[in-house]
């Protein structure tokens, strides 16, 4: 009487939810968008160096998109004031003024490209600069033009965005780079976007103005095509070249241009988070959509650090360019004494491009072939514990990727490293 007056129901015994031990361990569906989606090779590198360390193993990681130095001075007491005056609350999810003005005062010095600040976006790093742009426009069965070899990532983004990433090989003779004949021969209707970095992450290559002008050429035929120039190392080159940019070389570009740039490299501040991108202000408001309801704004101190690096003095990014210079000469040296192994030194970036057709196919001590540059990279981490980048991830085999952006001990004592896994393949 009482559960009745109380309203209770009875449970229908038949619809009983069944104990947790015998509900099967099915998930629901993920999104078919994640099929053949992977993890940034990077970010599983870095993941497994660390584990390795963890478990005791003395691991060199040349795999790594990080700089040896640190952030400067300056930049960092910037960051410190501005966290004692309060700046810690959400900034406008575009960027602060004060960024804006400093990175368009920067485009002007370094590229002579002048943009309002409703031109320019202020993001989370470089990266998502890049997948704002992709995912504000494209559509289904659209194409973006990718020269390889290339940054694993703009694949995965491009797919993620619904479209199809159209590879375009670049020969070696030709140092890497995009060609106008084989860009042309790669439009089609369907072409949304062509990604031009320069300079290039992994090869080093390096694009001048005449380079890019041919490019141009081509692309100035084709008013349907958006261009995304990717300028993330532009300050990290080597002899005495500057890296240009499409929109400065070819002004009837700059409408349908996005550049794109951070501060991750240049100013070595990896872990700070700081991108940012330039282009048509139409673009830029659909991006500043997405961010809005993605991750918001950057983070408001490493915001005003950002100022401080682009405002202060730029003497910093000569002298670590001429230092990293060295270090790539030296390491390019030592590699080219390993049995199997070659290496032009790079004009930009701080990764050589080392091509190891010599050991395919040889054995390793416990007698398994090395069939790939995949192999070689698994066989130089359980023989020598160094982490290297295999080329099938960046659009080019048999190639690996190291970096030379680590303290000179640690080059010398990778490159012995690597010139005894050498020599004990047979």
């Amino acid at each position: 009487m009482i559960k009745k007056l109380l309203g209770w129901v009875e449970p229908d015994r038949r619809t009983a939810v069944a104990p947790a031990s015998a509900i099967p361990s099915v998930l629901p569906s993920l999104s078919p968008r994640m099929s053949g989606i992977k993890a940034s090779p990077a970010s599983v590198l870095r993941r497994r160096a660390r584990e390795l360390r963890a478990a005791g193993r003395d691991i060199i990681e040349l795999s790594s998109g990080n700089l040896d130095f640190p952030t400067p001075d300056h930049v960092i007491a910037a960051a410190h004031q501005a966290a004692l005056r309060g700046e810690t609350r959400y900034t406008d999810v575009d960027g602060t003024p004060e960024l804006k003005r400093a990175v368009r005062a920067a485009l002007l010095r370094d590229h002579h490209l002048d943009y309002r600040l409703d031109e320019i976006v202020i993001t989370n790093g470089s990266t998502q600069a890049l997948f704002n742009a992709l995912l504000t426009t494209l559509a289904p069965d659209d194409e973006v033009i990718i020269p390889a070899p290339y940054w694993a990532p703009y694949l995965d983004q491009v797919r993620l965005a619904g479209a199809a990433p159209v590879v375009v090989p670049c020969a070696q003779n030709n140092g890497f780079k995009l060609r106008a004949e084989d860009l042309q021969a790669a439009i089609s209707a369907r072409t949304r976007w062509i990604i031009v970095n320069n300079p290039v992450n992994p090869s080093g290559a390096l694009y001048s103005r005449e380079d890019l002008s041919e490019i141009a050429a081509v692309l100035v035929r084709h008013p349907d095509i958006w261009v995304l120039a990717d300028g993330l190392y532009e300050h990290i080159v080597f002899d005495g070249a500057p890296a240009p940019t499409l929109a400065e070389i070819e002004p009837r570009l700059k409408p349908r241009t996005l550049t794109v740039s951070g501060l991750a490299k240049s100013y070595a501040m990896m872990g700070w988070r700081i991108g940012y991108a330039a282009g048509p202000s139409t673009l830029i408001r659909e991006m500043i959509t997405i961010q809005s309801q993605t991750t918001s704004g950057a983070s408001s101190i490493s915001q005003a650090a950002a100022v401080a690096a682009l405002d202060g003095a730029q003497d910093v990014l000569l002298e670590r360019a001429a230092i990293l210079r060295a270090k790539r000469d030296r390491f390019a040296e030592l590699v080219n004494e390993c049995a199997g192994l070659s290496c032009t030194p790079p004009e930009g970036t701080f990764y050589l491009l080392v091509a190891c057709a010599g050991v395919i196919g040889k054995r390793a001590p416990d007698g398994r072939v090395i069939r790939t540059d995949r192999d070689f990279s698994a066989y130089l981490l359980e023989a020598a514990d160094v982490v290297v980048f295999a080329g099938e991830d960046l659009g080019l085999s048999p190639y690996i990727r190291v970096s030379f952006a680590n303290p000179s001990a640690t080059i010398e004592e990778a490159a012995g490293r690597l010139k005894r896994a050498c020599a004990a393949l047979q």
